[in-house]
């Protein structure tokens, strides 16, 4: 009854069902973003130098010329969470013909006078560079790289080069400095912003409750030292220790997750104590103490489930706080690095475009960043409501 009460609560504020509805479409094109994302290799890295700074809607097509290696294997895991290595190797093109048995490929450029032009056989478009093949009147006679041998009609070679090796892709969002999708980019870097907040936040949690819970229900000596403790690093500005303790671990992906987790855990402390102190003077907690429960039992099974509404509402809250960490040291160049795609370093990989007609490199991963934190915030506000807790 109490849960169902607390959920109407919650419905009953508009803007943060809405915010709640963000979060869960962020969340979901994070777990799923090589699926959804139109460049789905590795981090959203594939770059084509001469397609760089395309504007949004920009449609290219492009010629795949099969890779002499096959990219090395891996299970349908490793390529969900980390993407696949290309299959082909794909070259922007703004032109073709075909003469006899060559492809002849005008490459992309943005201008006609540096245009290059290149000639493929059409097998070695097919079946790669180092195939071997002797031509008949009518038909190929290939030899593949395995040893095996292949017969392919002139005309079956030709319908199979247009309809499997000539496409057009389309980059909603335009591309970066580097030629890549930044649609993609976006789409792969909201992994980042998610998961440094469920790390951060599971982090703060574990160090903060058990501190909390050590101070509010013991008291004396050891409720002083936490104290201490949380004060002194109360007193740190929060950037500025997350940087230091960044400059300890190194930089790097989980460095970063860690980093921002311990500077977190202070408020999350701070809460805890306060709302022992005051649940460990109810009857249920004195007639736990007379029927001989130990210490861990009490504080773990009958007061911390008390305290769930403040510890929610603040875990909103850091979700929030730790995108924000994460996005301005990536932006300082000692967060995420690179290939790894987070909107913060997009943003430092394009600021300077703000003052040229190519604002929306740097102001869109902005965007997201912005309205990811305005989600996690009036979560937090409905959240408030919903467990009635005081400002």
């Amino acid at each position: 009854m109490i849960l169902k009460e607390t959920i109407q609560k919650f419905l009953r504020v508009k803007v943060s069902v809405a915010g709640l509805a963000i979060i869960i479409l962020v969340t979901l094109t994070a777990i799923f973003a090589y699926i959804i994302a139109p460049d789905n290799s590795p981090y959203a890295n594939s770059q084509q130098i001469t397609l760089q700074n395309l504007r949004p809607g920009a449609k290219v097509r492009f010629i795949k010329l099969k890779n002499d290696k096959p990219p090395l294997s891996h299970s349908i895991f490793h390529d969900f969470f980390y993407g696949k290595p290309a299959d082909f190797q794909e070259i922007p093109i703004s032109d073709y013909h075909i003469k006899a048995d060559s492809i002849i490929v005008y490459e992309y450029c943005s201008t006609s006078m540096n245009q290059f032009v290149s000639r493929y056989h059409i097998i070695n478009v097919l079946y790669g560079m180092d195939v071997k093949f002797a031509e008949g009147s009518d038909v190929y006679d290939i030899l593949l790289p395995d040893g095996l041998k292949a017969e392919l009609s002139k005309k079956e070679a030709l319908n199979q080069f247009e309809q499997d090796h000539i496409v057009q892709k389309s980059f909603l969002l335009g591309t970066d400095r580097f030629g890549r999708d930044l649609l993609s980019r976006i789409i792969v870097g909201s992994r980042i912003s998610i998961s440094v907040g469920f790390i951060a936040v599971a982090i703060s949690l574990l160090i903060g409750i058990v501190l909390g819970l050590l101070a509010g229900y013991f008291g004396g000596i050891i409720d002083r030292i936490i104290m201490w403790l949380i004060n002194v690093v109360w007193s740190i500005p929060t950037l500025l220790l997350v940087i230091a303790i960044s400059m300890v671990l190194g930089k790097g992906f989980w460095q970063i997750f860690i980093a921002v987790g311990l500077t977190m855990w202070v408020e999350v402390a701070r809460v805890v104590r306060g709302q022992v102190i005051s649940i460990k003077q109810k009857d249920f907690v004195q007639a736990a103490h007379i029927l001989g429960f130990g210490h861990t039992r009490i504080m773990f099974k009958h007061i911390l489930p008390n305290t769930s509404g403040p510890l929610i509402v603040i875990s909103a809250a850091n979700f929030a706080t730790a995108i924000l960490l994460e996005a301005g040291l990536s932006f300082l160049g000692i967060g995420v690095q690179p290939p790894v795609p987070s909107w913060g370093n997009m943003i430092r990989d394009h600021y300077g475009y703000i003052v040229v007609d190519q604002a929306y490199l740097a102001i869109v991963p902005g965007l997201a960043i912005m309205i990811l934190v305005w989600a996690f915030t009036v979560l937090g506000y409905g959240l408030r409501d919903a467990f009635d807790v005081k400002n």
